[in-house]
C-alpha cells in the first residue's frame, strides 16, 4: 500500500505548483515585468521584497490585488503604480498568490 502513496504524492505536489511555473509568464504578459523583477528593484520593488514585508499578513492578498487593478503609491517610495485594466480580478489573485509565496 505504501507504493501507492509515493506517485499520488508526487502528483498532487507537481499539481499544486503548476500555478507557481505559470505565474512569471502571467506577470510578463500583463507587462508587470516592465516595472517589476523577482530579485531586484526596477521601477516599483522587487517580488521577494514584497514577499517579506507581507509575510504574515491576513490582510494583504486582498490588499494588493486591489492594488494590482487600480494602482496605488506611497509604500516603496514617490513614484506610484499606475492601474492595471488589462489584469481581472482572477489574474491579479494569481499573481499576487505568486509574488506572497516567494
Amino acid at each position: 500500500m505504501k507504493r501507492c502513496f509515493a506517485p499520488l504524492s508526487l502528483a498532487a505536489c507537481m499539481l499544486t505548483s503548476l500555478p507557481c511555473i505559470a505565474d512569471p509568464a502571467l506577470a510578463a504578459a500583463k507587462n508587470c515585468l516592465a516595472c517589476h523583477n523577482i530579485d531586484k528593484k526596477v521601477v516599483g520593488p522587487a517580488y521577494k521584497d514584497v514577499a517579506a514585508k507581507y509575510r504574515g499578513d491576513k490582510t494583504a492578498p486582498s490588499r494588493l490585488v486591489a492594488k494590482v487593478m487600480e494602482g496605488g503609491g506611497g509604500v516603496w517610495g514617490v513614484v506610484k503604480m499606475p492601474s492595471n485594466p488589462q489584469v481581472t480580478e482572477a489574474e491579479a489573485k494569481k499573481l499576487v498568490t505568486w509574488v506572497l509565496s516567494l
